[in-house]
């Protein structure tokens, strides 16, 4: 990974998981979804509130490593105001990044949330830390489609 970017990925997983952003129950959530690395202990509840296919509201609960918290944290910020359908596509551009050498990002995936999430891509070069980024983006996805929890064999 070129040194910008490892430094930014270092400085992002600090600040959001040292201050994770939308870390609460939201009252008004209508879909909720775990997820659970049993391997770390990395634990979290994604909740949604969709509002006419529209992620109105988007937090988490639990306990994890810094990655997780952190891209947890992330998630919730660039899903936040996006339809079910482009928060689909976020959670497979974000999956490619995290796992492809050469990930196939879904189109209509705007550039300023791409580089957002290329932050992330480092961890592809640490396979075990990959479960660890992509778990709370499983749980949300699991929530979009109405499910209670991500299947571990996901991520």
């Amino acid at each position: 990974m070129m040194d910008d970017l490892r430094e930014l990925y270092q400085e992002v997983i600090l600040d959001h998981g040292k201050h994770p952003r939308n870390f609460r129950h939201p009252d008004d959530a209508n879909r909720e979804a775990k997820g659970e690395n049993p391997m770390c202990g990395d634990r979290f509840m994604v909740y949604l509130t969709l509002k006419d296919g529209v992620v109105d509201d988007v937090a988490f609960q639990g306990r994890g490593c810094a990655i997780s918290t952190a891209s947890a944290s992330m998630m919730t910020e660039l899903v936040h105001g996006k339809t079910a359908a482009e928060a689909e596509k976020l959670f497979h551009a974000f999956h490619e990044l995290c796992t492809q050498d050469e990930p196939d990002i879904p189109e209509g995936v705007d550039d300023e949330t791409m580089e957002k999430l290329m932050v992330m891509s480092g961890v592809r070069q640490f396979p075990v830390r990959v479960k660890c980024a992509t778990l709370a983006w499983h749980a949300m996805n699991a929530a979009l489609h109405g499910e209670a929890a991500a299947s571990s064999d996901q991520y």
